[in-house]
């Protein structure tokens, strides 16, 4: 078991590295001020400084603030392969961004870069796990499909338990959260981001 620890671990090492230094260079090419994009983010300077340094392990939520903040969109951020046109993400080369206490794991398998961002995710929620998202930018819009399992989504005041084989569309510029209930079974989905006009203030 301790083999594949490893391994997930020098690959969360790398793509920290890689964000740390996407940050840097952003930051850098704007001019910016580490106070500066605290202040653009809502992020703190001294985690700002842990994740250009590639020694912080940063939240989705916090990686979605430091994107937009910098008008690159999440998927610029994270992705390890920047060719243009086409681009093909290999089985077990896309970054994982959360990881739950019960195997849960988010990953970003593919994304498009700004103005309009779409980012397709690939999650998977252990039994009992649950992940609160905090309202996107305005305008952004999710698509959602259960693979297995059972899911309930959250969006705003409204919940719905969705089952394998069901989908649904909400709004993500309002607070949103997917749970599994299930004590035994794990609930696999994948979402589709659509965040509109990115970066259209961030070099001001």
């Amino acid at each position: 078991m301790r083999q594949p620890v490893l391994e997930a671990r020098a690959g969360a090492d790398s793509i920290s590295q890689a964000i740390g230094g996407r940050v840097r260079q952003g930051r850098g090419s704007r001019g910016w001020t580490l106070d500066q994009l605290a202040g653009r983010s809502g992020v703190s300077r001294r985690m700002l400084i842990s994740i250009e340094q590639g020694s912080a392990n940063p939240s989705i939520a916090t990686l979605l603030r430091i994107s937009d903040a910098l008008g690159i969109g999440l998927p610029a951020l994270v992705n390890m392969d920047r060719s243009p046109g086409l681009r093909v993400t290999r089985a077990g080369a896309a970054p994982v961004l959360w990881r739950g206490k019960a195997g849960g794991r988010a990953v970003l398998v593919a994304g498009t870069e700004p103005p309009d961002v779409t980012e397709l995710w690939d999650w998977t929620l252990g039994p009992g796990e649950n992940h609160s998202s905090e309202a996107h930018t305005a305008g952004t819009r999710e698509l959602l499909f259960v693979l297995d399992g059972q899911l309930e989504l959250r969006v705003g005041q409204h919940a719905e338990v969705l089952a394998t084989g069901d989908s649904a569309s909400f709004a993500g510029d309002l607070a949103h959260e997917y749970v599994n209930a299930s004590s035994a079974q794990v609930a696999r989905f994948t979402l589709t981001v659509f965040e509109p006009t990115v970066g259209g203030d961030a070099a001001r």
